[in-house]
């Protein structure tokens, strides 16, 4: 395929509040985007869950914005996805449920239940995905045991981006990226895992056709959207590594968006003994290591809605917190508000503040918010670091637009930060993908640096003190929750 002829590589990301469609150029300029949102219903205590067809219309609606009659013969489509999210369809490709997302709680009972035992320790070795409601594993075992008809009805069980690209092209296909995201994968023998489909009861045939993440196909097929070519493209957090350039020995990506994620690239897979950290596939000999937390940018967003409700804008709150002390003057905050992954796993955990007096104002308890997110993401971080020394962490998501939370992630971690020249991590990184599927090697392996953020050594014992105490009020709470 000619490269050539490319001028505009269009990155979809199809994020949990929103579907973004970024054109940029080779160099990674932005040349237009486009945002679509929808909402999010919780029908249900910890169930979380979306409208597929909201989302398609918000994807056909962002794409055709940003491909227009006159550039489509110059540009290439990639996909960015949010993970862990399941669909069940019938066999004429409709619906039987909603997409319940990786948020959705409802399967903690059968995820403790098999959790501790033989079955889930192997399977956790041989998916690299922790046994916890977030998975799709967890989610069809859910239907199996609560919604038999259902079940039973399923013809298909996908993720957004399968219903999507079905919806574009006809049939059920999933990235290898995105499949070992699933806990159904074995990433050893780049193939559905039998004991996975055993313990569930289901046939690799209910799942889609596995693909490389540089997987074409041409629509030629579909005149309600634009008649390009199309990269299959990947999961949102590997794509934010390769987006935001941590690729290489010593560097680590930290992308906070909704959620957030701590991950670094390996050329060998890798499982924790303590089962803490995912393995996902991106790429022949690249994996991608880390740890994903539910409580991001969300929880500012319920801070200022629902508890704070201010007549001051909650950017004028950061500025004011950013003026306090470190501790937020002993305001410490567990933020767990959607249970949590990694590291705790323990989707039951809530949200604490601790240590709330008659001092502490609106920007105190924004302060204690923002520091009880970067500490609970070095909780993370530095099971990472055991196992590779990074001398560079690369930010991405909408939080690295704010020099504040960039300078806190550097005091924290004690690593220099820096940004990619676009902060659209993980569209920016599906683009890279399509020049590597067409073979530019050198575009697809270069991200310039832009800004960067240095550690402050002066407040490194202060922090570690309180990362400390923030582990320590957890170990204290858990049985309590």
């Amino acid at each position: 395929m000619e490269e050539l002829l490319y001028e505009y590589f269009v990155g979809i990301d199809i994020g949990t509040t929103a579907t973004k469609a970024v054109a940029f150029d080779k160099n990674g300029n932005v040349l237009n985007q486009f945002s679509s949102g929808y909402g999010m219903t919780h029908p249900h205590p910890n169930w979380s869950e979306q409208n597929p067809e909201e989302i398609y219309e918000a994807f056909q609606k962002s794409l055709s914005v940003i491909v227009s009659s006159s550039t489509a013969a110059k540009s290439i489509v990639s996909f960015s996805s949010a993970m862990h999210g399941l669909i069940a369809v019938d066999s004429n490709g409709k619906p039987l449920t909603n997409l319940i997302l990786w948020a959705d709680n409802r399967a903690t009972e059968l995820a403790n239940r098999l959790k501790s035992t033989d079955t889930g320790q192997e399977l956790y070795h041989r998916t690299g995905i922790p046994i916890h409601p977030f998975s799709v594993f967890s989610k069809i075992l859910w239907l199996k045991e609560n919604e038999p008809e259902i079940f039973s009805k399923t013809h298909q069980f996908i993720g957004i981006k399968e219903y999507l690209w079905f919806r574009l092209f006809g049939d059920y296909t999933i990235d290898y990226s995105l499949a070992s995201g699933s806990g159904l994968f074995n990433f050893r023998e780049s193939n559905w895992d039998t004991l996975a489909l055993e313990t569930l009861g289901i046939s690799a045939k209910q799942l889609p056709e596995l693909v490389p993440t540089t997987y074409i196909q041409k629509n030629d097929k579909n005149p309600n959207l634009p008649l390009v070519n199309y990269v299959i493209g990947a999961g949102d957090g590997p794509l934010a590594n390769l987006g935001s350039g941590a690729m290489n020995p010593g560097q680590m990506a930290f992308t906070m968006g909704t959620s957030g994620a701590v991950r670094m690239c390996m050329s060998q897979p890798y499982t924790d003994p303590k089962m803490r950290t995912f393995n996902f596939c991106l790429f022949e000999n690249q994996y991608i290591i880390g740890g994903a937390t539910n409580n991001g940018g969300i929880v500012l967003q319920w801070l200022e809605e629902q508890i704070l409700a201010s007549k001051n804008p909650i950017a004028k709150l950061i500025e004011e917190a950013q003026k306090l002390e470190i501790g937020s003057e002993n305001l410490l905050f567990l933020p767990y508000i959607l249970g949590e992954r990694a590291p705790v796993w323990n989707a039951e955990a809530r949200g604490v503040f601790f240590g709330l007096s008659i001092t502490h104002t609106q920007a105190h308890i924004v302060r204690a918010v923002m520091e009880g997110l970067i500490l609970n993401m070095y909780s993370i971080g530095k099971i990472l670091m055991e196992q590779q020394d990074i001398h560079t962490i690369y930010a991405s998501g909408g939080f690295a637009k704010s020099d504040f939370w960039l300078q806190l992630v550097a005091d924290v971690f004690q690593k220099k930060v820096a940004i990619c020249e676009t902060v659209e991590g993980s569209a920016w990184g599906a683009a890279l993908l399509a020049m590597r599927a067409l073979n530019m090697k050198e575009a697809a392996n270069s991200v310039a640096e832009g800004k960067v953020f240095l550690p402050n050594k002066t407040v490194a014992e202060r922090y570690n003190q309180l990362h400390h105490k923030f582990e320590r009020l957890y170990e204290k709470l858990k049985d309590e929750f």
